[in-house]
């Protein structure tokens, strides 16, 4: 039996591989998955949520350039390594988009940009404060490559960190759905009769709520945040799981090798758990893909809404609806980049799903 199990999965994993976009697909995924995790090593702006505002360059185009000076934070830095390079610097230094600057003496004369072309007041700073100064450390050119947003925050620097959201949304939501969904529909498909009744009504009460409206029910019951979105969306995803896995349980509940397990006197735990599931986890497999794809939709529309991630918590969906109007503004980019983001990941999903499909579907081996 395991040389056969291990045989299918090998024959499934060279299937797989002759999938150009299902392989294309999954690496996409891993390097999304990447920059979700080490996103503060890579954003340009490592401030916590990365928001440094600069107001005085808000919504600049892709590409701009400006000389940034930046102040240390006269505040102690009590961050460990591991905490910086997961959740950014909390107290990052002060920066300050300027256009002019010169150093007389022991200060540092420098006139702050503007948007206008205008330039304000010439502002001077004391480098008696600073003893280890160096120009080359205190004012840099930065390059914003994906231009900045309304607040005059790093566009890229807020997709990287946004990444995570959509990315581990779709982690926890499928999590959550798969141990809820596994257990209802295995209980019921297994054991039948007036247990598979009442669970098949409250998956059909559930299933007859719209799933947005579910979530925004969810999410305000729980409060607005970060994990109360996780644990909402997920919450509503396991009805698919559960029907999937009653179907396949009563179409494999009365064949040999469950009877044979049954007339050797193992209990019903083992009799799911260690025979009937490992043989039908491949539509549940297909199915948690699509679900990830879900995921992130519902997460963005409820950032969209407002009830999603709240600010300054970086989010796709937010970003959307934060530069909506500016499409017709002349500055589509600012709602197009994170649109064509979470249209590219839900995409990745959905095509990593087919792939899965076709390569775990035996009747085309």
């Amino acid at each position: 039996m395991s040389e056969i199990t291990g045989s299918l999965s090998t024959l499934a994993l060279q299937k797989f591989k002759q999938d150009f976009w299902g392989v294309f697909s999954f690496w996409f995924i891993v390097l999304v998955g990447f920059v979700s995790v080490f996103a503060y090593v890579l954003a340009p702006d490592n401030s916590q949520h990365a928001n440094q505002m600069h107001l005085s360059i808000h919504s600049k185009k892709p590409g701009f350039k400006v000389q940034m000076l930046s102040i240390p934070s006269s505040i102690a830095q009590d961050q460990s390594v591991i905490d910086r390079l997961f959740f950014g610097k909390k107290n990052p230094a002060s920066e300050i988009p300027i256009s002019a600057y010169r150093i007389t003496g022991n200060k540092l004369l420098y006139t702050e940009y503007a948007s206008d072309g205008l330039d304000g007041a010439e502002k001077e700073l004391d480098l008696n404060n600073y003893p280890n100064f160096n120009k080359a450390t205190f004012i840099k050119e930065q390059t914003f490559i994906f231009g900045t947003d309304k607040y005059g925050r790093d566009l890229l620097s807020r997709i990287l960190v946004g990444a995570r959201i959509s990315f581990f949304i779709g982690f926890v939501a499928v999590f959550i759905s798969l141990v809820i969904g596994i257990f209802m529909g295995s209980v019921a498909g297994y054991f039948g009769g007036k247990i598979d009744a009442f669970i098949m009504w409250i998956i059909n009460v559930t299933w007859s709520i719209p799933t947005l409206l579910l979530v925004i029910a969810i999410t305000l019951a729980l409060g607005k945040g970060f994990w109360q979105v996780f644990i909402a969306v997920g919450l509503t995803m396991w009805v698919e799981v559960a029907r999937v896995v009653r179907g396949q349980i009563i179409s494999v509940k009365e064949m040999q090798y469950v009877t044979a397990a049954r007339a050797l006197g193992f209990n019903d735990f083992r009799i799911i758990t260690k025979h009937i599931l490992p043989n039908i986890m491949a539509p549940v497999i297909v199915i948690s893909a699509a679900n990830f794809a879900a995921a992130i939709l519902i997460e963005s529309g409820l950032s969209f809404l407002g009830i999603g991630a709240q600010p300054p918590m970086a989010s796709w969906g937010a970003m959307i609806k934060d530069h909506y109007n500016y499409i017709i503004l002349g500055k589509p980019y600012l709602a197009l980049i994170p649109g064509f983001c979470i249209m590219s990941l839900v995409m990745a999903f959905m095509l990593i799903g087919n792939a899965l499909r076709d390569a775990l579907d035996v009747k085309s081996a």
